[in-house]
């Protein structure tokens, strides 16, 4: 979906546009995203584009609970509606966290869209960290997606 449709959706949002800091050199100097947020009927809707990156790759993206930082861990763990075990299927899942996998184009170029069923309170994610492989899903691995490699803070 493009991003000025998606705004037009959204009554109340946050957008946040910047270079990437990159942790690893899956995010090269100069790659850049973009991230809209915002509650739709209930529920809240997370659009990431991002340029620059390397060409025909996968990547995994999630929301995470602080800002980024000069390291890959300052940003803390994955945001979790209902906090729970970090790699538990009941709570590493796409209905719980903010995931954004995508896999970039010939130019480097990558998007991604996703609605959870609810939105933010008074605890809100920080950021959206990209890793170096798309998200796993099975018991022991949910949630996890490789190393972090690169960062955007968003405000949620």
């Amino acid at each position: 979906m493009h991003l000025a449709v998606a705004l037009a959706l959204v009554a109340s949002f946050t957008s946040v546009s910047g270079e990437l800091t990159s942790y690893d050199a899956r995010v090269p100097a100069g790659a850049r995203a973009e991230v809209v947020a915002g509650a739709v009927d209930g529920g809240t809707v997370v659009l990431l584009r991002t340029s620059g990156l390397l060409p025909n790759r996968e990547y995994g993206a999630h929301a995470h609970v602080n800002p980024c930082g000069p390291a890959p861990a300052d940003a803390g763990p994955h945001y979790q509606h209902v906090q729970g075990g970090a790699t538990d299927p009941a709570f590493a899942n796409p209905r719980n966290e903010i995931w954004l996998d995508f896999t970039t184009d010939e130019h480097g170029r990558g998007s991604a869209m996703t609605r959870v069923p609810w939105e933010f309170g008074e605890r809100r994610a920080g950021s959206i960290v990209l890793h170096e492989e798309h998200t796993h899903t099975e018991p022991g691995q949910a949630g996890t997606a490789g190393a972090r490699v690169g960062c955007l803070t968003v405000p949620f």
